[in-house]
């Protein structure tokens, strides 16, 4: 599953990520809508992150869904 197939599925996936961010809310989770940009953004208000350790961790958790997606 690549990026475009993950924000497509974001509905299904999301629970991935509060899973990962527990202090996400609902409403951020559906304003990210699986968009690395958006999901950036949100880590670095609700956290306190740079924009680097937020991209990191952005990264990080997008390629890990596509590695576990594609591994099914």
């Amino acid at each position: 599953m690549n990026r475009n197939e993950i924000e497509g599925n974001w509905k299904q996936l999301k629970g991935r990520a509060k899973e990962k961010w527990g202090e996400l809310t609902d409403d951020e989770l559906d304003r990210i809508d699986g968009r690395r940009e958006r999901l950036v953004g949100v880590l670095q208000e609700r956290y306190g992150k740079t924009e680097r350790e937020a991209s990191k961790e952005a990264d990080d958790f997008f390629d890990a869904l596509e590695e576990v997606t594609t591994a099914s």
